[in-house]
């Protein structure tokens, strides 16, 4: 359907059509990133934020190098969106090379306080 806005066509998507999910991935990788920047722990690093698979991943130096003894960078979390737009938030278990559900169900705030807090270091090491 066209229309016109300011005296331009202007082409209007049809009722019933999703909007591109790409545009909703990246206001999902913006509000991980945003909050990240008030995570309790390593506050001095830039962690990054990557797609993995259907969710996000949370890779970050690893300064501690309790995990790569070069510092070099390592999984911290994996935060996955369920159909019901619901996330789980993953921890990686650098011994066995493999992700660990630690939370599901959460609304993204919830799910990235969780990994923004740390009190236990499930996420970095």
């Amino acid at each position: 359907m066209v229309g016109l806005q300011g005296g331009s066509p202007v082409r209007r998507p049809r009722r019933g059509v999703p909007a591109e999910a790409g545009a909703v991935r990246d206001l999902d990788q913006a509000r991980i990133l945003r909050a990240l920047e008030r995570r309790e722990r390593y506050r001095y690093v830039q962690p990054r934020v990557e797609r993995e698979g259907e969710g996000w991943q949370v890779v970050s130096p690893n300064c501690s190098r309790n995990i790569d003894a070069s510092g070099g960078d390592i999984g911290i979390a994996w935060l996955l969106r369920a159909d019901d737009g619901t996330w789980t938030l993953h921890a990686r278990d650098h011994a066995r090379q493999c992700w660990v559900a630690r939370a599901e169900g959460l609304c993204l705030p919830d799910a990235l306080a969780r990994l923004c807090a740390d009190p236990d270091r499930e996420y970095w090491p």
